[in-house]
């Protein structure tokens, strides 16, 4: 897809604009499009309703990936993190409605959350980590502007693309597991991981992981609409029944017992919001800064384009060349929701495939997308509900949508060594290394390496020429920082 293949056309019957509106047509119907579209005011309410019921459980599982410790050993409060994701999904989601107009809605990306949480958190204090995504965000709006969006996506060899995203999937769904304790740190002198924090299950919470991780995938497997939702509301009804039939000890539970404490509705935390840190990084060194705003690009980068691009196109928005009105504002958003993200407080937002859903409802313009967000906004005020969900629980559905990345395996040629050796790279190092960024480098130089020995060189294309002196660089940060003196 080249890049004038992908830019929105402009024309009044493109917007729906010059198209001739029925009688009696309300500003609602003439600022959405919605007759023009096809679709009608109750048909994009509910699929507004039902996206939202798709991604609901972004509201539990962003704080549990996030919950963990910064460099200062600061941990960040579960109410807070729960208010910074529900406000930064209504805010980005909104502005994909009323500006976008297309049925897209975003929310905290669980690649870039994940590099938080693994990454930066560890090496700088939360203000920073928001300042690092606030940067990515902008960077993405620059790459939008710029057209560089589309050429970057045309270069990257498109099974390194599905290699990513399974690589991002594996190391969601590693995440997962280490935070149901399903998988646990080895002794000294034993294997680096293994099964529980003891060799094996222990545990009342843990068990009630298996059973909502297997209750998700069966009714998956039954083709369920909201089977993620569906599993963790029933997976934290049995572990309340659990927890107050069985003496379990409180300290048991990831995030505190499945109990309500005090009232459902709360006023929302705003405590993480606008506390964003520019610079301040001291011994991380500028030159892993730029890597890991570079990370974050990439965790932020891939899927959103053909997200957006498929769910216009089940749509019925965009032409055969992947054109739709609204392109080029829905990929700024998705961008700016970087910024947004971290400006809350919450992770950096991006465009979310359960959109789909929506569109399945016949969703078509941006109202729907303006119902999710008013949704994500009024659970602002309903924290107390959602810290009921057990970390375990959560932590099911981060497995199941690791799995459902994983489908990009059947787009690989694995007969052919040249595809197969760096998809293998990409996916198998990103989660044995906890890190997104190693699994794409040794992909993109993997994958050059080969190409090189079978003397088809001229097939690399100059940005991923460029791509691999930044991963050369990469991998010798160290002796390299060490002989500049930077670090």
């Amino acid at each position: 897809m080249t890049q004038s293949s992908v830019e929105p056309k402009t024309t009044a019957e493109e917007a729906g604009e010059g198209s001739p509106k029925p009688a009696g047509s309300s500003w609602l119907d003439r600022y959405f499009h919605i007759t023009h579209r096809g679709s009608s005011v109750g048909t994009e309410i509910r699929g507004g309703v039902t996206t939202f019921m798709a991604m609901a459980y972004i509201l539990l599982l962003n704080p549990l990936i996030l919950s963990g410790k910064d460099v200062a050993g600061d941990t960040m409060s579960q109410k807070a993190l729960i208010t910074a994701t529900a406000f930064a999904a209504a805010a980005t989601t909104l502005l994909m409605g009323f500006i976008g107009k297309v049925p897209l809605v975003l929310a905290a990306g669980l690649s870039v959350s994940g590099v938080l949480s693994s990454q930066v958190a560890p090496q700088m204090t939360w203000p920073q980590a928001m300042g690092m995504c606030v940067m990515y965000g902008v960077v993405i709006c620059l790459l939008v502007v710029t057209g560089l969006r589309e050429m970057i996506m045309n270069a990257i060899p498109l099974a390194l693309k599905h290699a990513i995203t399974m690589g991002i999937g594996m190391f969601v769904a590693l995440i997962g597991l280490v935070k149901a304790g399903f998988v646990g740190k080895g002794p000294e002198f034993g294997p680096p991981v293994q099964l529980g924090s003891v060799g094996e299950l222990a545990g009342w919470p843990v068990l009630i992981f298996c059973i909502t991780l297997l209750a998700i995938f069966m009714l998956q497997a039954r083709k369920v609409p909201g089977a993620i939702l569906i599993g963790i509301v029933g997976g934290t009804v049995i572990a309340a029944i659990v927890n107050a039939v069985v003496d379990i000890d409180p300290k048991a539970w990831k995030n505190g017992p499945p109990v309500l404490d005090g009232s459902a509705i709360s006023m929302p935390d705003f405590s993480l919001f606008g506390k964003v840190e520019f610079g301040g990084w001291g011994d991380v060194g500028v030159m892993t800064v730029g890597m890991i705003v570079f990370t974050l690009v990439l965790a932020g980068f891939f899927d959103a384009m053909a997200t957006i691009i498929g769910v216009g196109t089940e749509a019925k928005l965009a032409d055969d060349q992947g054109r739709m009105p609204g392109l080029s504002k829905a990929l700024f958003i998705d961008g700016a929701g970087g910024a947004i993200g971290g400006i809350a407080g919450g992770s950096g937002q991006t465009v979310f495939v359960e959109s789909a859903t929506g569109v399945g409802e016949g969703a078509r313009t941006g109202l729907a997308s303006v119902v999710s967000g008013l949704l994500f906004a009024a659970c602002l005020f309903f924290t107390p509900i959602t810290q009921i969900v057990p970390g375990e629980v959560a932590s099911a559905a981060l497995v199941v949508i690791g799995a459902m990345m994983m489908q990009n395996a059947r787009h690989v040629d694995w007969a052919d060594a040249a595809t197969a050796i760096p998809v293998f790279l990409t996916v198998v190092i990103m989660p044995f290394t906890y890190s997104i960024t190693p699994g794409v480098a040794a992909g993109v130089l993997s994958y050059v390496a080969i190409k090189i020995a079978q003397g088809k060189a001229r097939e690399i294309g100059a940005f991923m020429w460029a791509l691999t002196v930044v991963f050369v660089i990469f991998f010798a940060l160290h002796p390299i920082e060490a002989w500049l003196g930077v670090k």
